[in-house]
């Protein structure tokens, strides 16, 4: 009996703390309705706690001042403001509030002076709530000012201060004054740069890798430039900038690099799938700095049924180091082309010289000397040809994995002359365009493009490598791998001298990581210039994105030959 008796107290006891330790209810009401003004004044006040009615009595005088507070951040000076408590389950605080005539701006000046005033990309605050005859607001005033402190901070005015900042209200006249003077004084300097820590690399090197002068004007975002270009060289695992004001001479910033190199050799190892080529397995292996003058080298391969390579490379970097390089690269490629009795076993070798300009293009001038043994229907022999070659790339993009918008182009051009230790006269050109955009934030269109064409005196002595074959995951879906070509007259399959394909895709995201997709392809590979009918394929598809990029899973349909619905599987960024 007395468990039972103690067991209800403890329970009576639990409902009371419950109903003591009820939070408290404010409410406000704004005559006339002032969403703004209403928003700032709970901001201010905030949670009542866990107060009962009497307590809330004692606290309305408090709530009144901070509402009164609230209504003047936004100009309002003569808000009358009531309180009410009323009792029940839950207490509840009321305030009633009629705004009156807000002080609005009178004279307003705010201005720049000293070096700072001559600086373009130092402006001044041209909130059109901080003119004359806008209705006072601290917050913009404040804001002001940050703004101005903001600016000084990146652009290394740091011995800028505010000759005056007055903001003068007579609230009986319902008008305030604005006076915001900062005089900037001089704008500091980008010392020399020091590289501290265990790097063991030439100081021309790391120098070269600073994307500003010694006694550059100070800017923050240079500071960070720096940051990003040392983390992106590939040779550090921790990078650490110091560039303290505090330790300026003469108005000159010293800046300090701490440095910690990365592990010299890396190696990875992947798998994968698409339906072009079946299971693949890729690897690779990098010394990601070789000396001091940060030379590099690796290996990487790809293994799969009908394709498998292996090449080696060797990376001189030049200048700017984190863009520009001289890489020398050989490689070979064994390739069962578009039935099992073709085949092609290429060997390259050769000097590339990889830039970037100004304009944001990727520029890669090379010379390639290609050996290639093949067999093709009628065509087989041995091909020698040494390639000069020049290609440009671009890309705009949002993100690297799962872009929203963006578009990729890609140009290529190499050529060889007959008797320059080559067998034929052979020019090799090829033109990609991939686009994407989004609107309403569901719907994505993609759309991509690829013009090819090699031209030569005898078509019969340009290797396969070097001929044209579509078809397949990122060609034309709806078509196997490499199986639209021109055909010899035993039907094998030997290649085009031209290529020609397109699609357009609309996908509609279900949820963040989820697309239904539909397409239309078209697309074919020629022997001239008169273009035969272009072979099309309609498909509906489904979109994953996955931490790699996107995982499409296509079932396509052609509709210019006999053929049931073919699967097509394949992943990678979008553009």
């Amino acid at each position: 009996m007395s468990v039972f008796l103690n067991f209800l107290a403890g329970l009576c006891l639990l409902l009371l703390s419950a109903t003591v330790l009820a939070e408290a209810e404010l409410r406000v009401r704004v005559e006339p309705a002032n969403s703004a003004l209403k928003n700032n004044i709970e901001g201010h006040i905030g949670s009542l706690g866990e107060r009962d009615a009497e307590a809330l009595q004692r606290y309305r005088r408090v709530a009144e001042g901070q509402a009164e507070k609230a209504a003047q951040a936004l100009g309002y000076y003569h808000a009358q403001i009531t309180t009410e408590v009323s009792e029940g389950k839950t207490s509840r605080l009321t305030l009633s509030v009629k705004p009156g005539e807000p002080v609005r701006l009178g004279d307003v000046v705010v201005r720049i002076d000293g070096p700072a005033a001559q600086l373009r990309a130092f402006r001044t605050p041209q909130d059109p709530q901080l003119r004359s005859g806008a209705q006072l607001n601290h917050g913009r005033y404040d804001s002001a000012k940050r703004d101005i402190q903001n600016q000084a901070s990146r652009y290394g005015f740091f011995a800028g201060r505010f000759s005056q900042q007055r903001l003068t209200i007579d609230p009986d006249a319902g008008v305030a004054d604005i006076e915001l003077i900062y005089v900037s004084g001089p704008r500091y300097q980008l010392g020399a740069v020091r590289f501290l820590g265990d790097a063991p690399f030439d100081e021309q090197l790391l120098q070269r890798m600073v994307p500003f002068p010694a006694d550059s004007p100070y800017d923050s975002a240079l500071i960070a430039k720096l940051y990003q270009a040392l983390r992106s060289s590939g040779y550090f695992e921790s990078v650490q900038v110091d560039a303290n004001p505090s330790s300026a001479a003469a108005e000159q910033i010293p800046v300090e690099v701490q440095l910690q190199v990365r592990k010299p050799r890396s190696m990875g190892l992947g798998v994968g799938f698409s339906t072009d080529v079946g299971p693949r397995g890729k690897g690779n292996w990098t010394r990601h700095w070789a000396n001091p003058q940060g030379h590099s080298y690796g290996a990487e391969f790809e293994l799969s049924a009908p394709r498998q390579n292996v090449g080696l490379w060797y990376d001189i970097p030049l200048d700017p180091p984190l863009t520009d390089k001289l890489r020398v690269a050989g490689g070979y490629q064994a390739e069962e082309l578009a039935d099992t009795d073709s085949n092609s076993r290429l060997l390259t070798f050769g000097p590339e010289w990889h830039s970037k300009l100004d304009s944001g293009w990727q520029r890669v001038v090379s010379l390639k000397w290609r050996h290639e043994q093949y067999d093709l229907g009628d065509d087989a022999g041995t091909s020698t040809l040494l390639m000069p070659g020049i290609s440009y790339a671009y890309l705009q993009s949002d993100n690297q994995i799962d872009p929203n918008h963006g578009y990729r182009l890609q140009l290529d051009l190499a050529g060889a002359a007959k008797g320059l230790l080559s067998d034929a006269n052979v020019l090799h050109g090829n033109v990609q365009l991939k686009g994407l955009t989004t609107v309403f934030k569901r719907h994505r269109l993609l759309g991509r493009v690829q013009v090819g064409g090699t031209e030569s005196n005898g078509f019969a002595r340009v290797p396969p490598s070097l001929r044209f074959f579509a078809g397949g995951d990122q060609s034309v879906r709806g078509y196997d791998y490499q199986s639209l070509s021109p055909e010899n007259n035993q039907g094998d399959k030997v290649g085009g001298r031209y290529l020609f394909t397109s699609s357009v895709e609309y996908q509609y995201s279900l949820t963040e990581r989820w697309r239904l997709a539909t397409f239309i392809d078209q697309g074919n590979t020629f022997e001239s210039l008169q273009i035969p009918s272009l072979k099309s394929a309609v498909g509906v598809g489904v979109r994953w994105v996955s931490p790699l990029g996107p995982l499409r899973l296509d079932l396509a349909h052609p509709l210019d030959d006999q053929g049931g619905i073919r699967l097509h599987f394949s992943m990678g960024p979008e553009l």
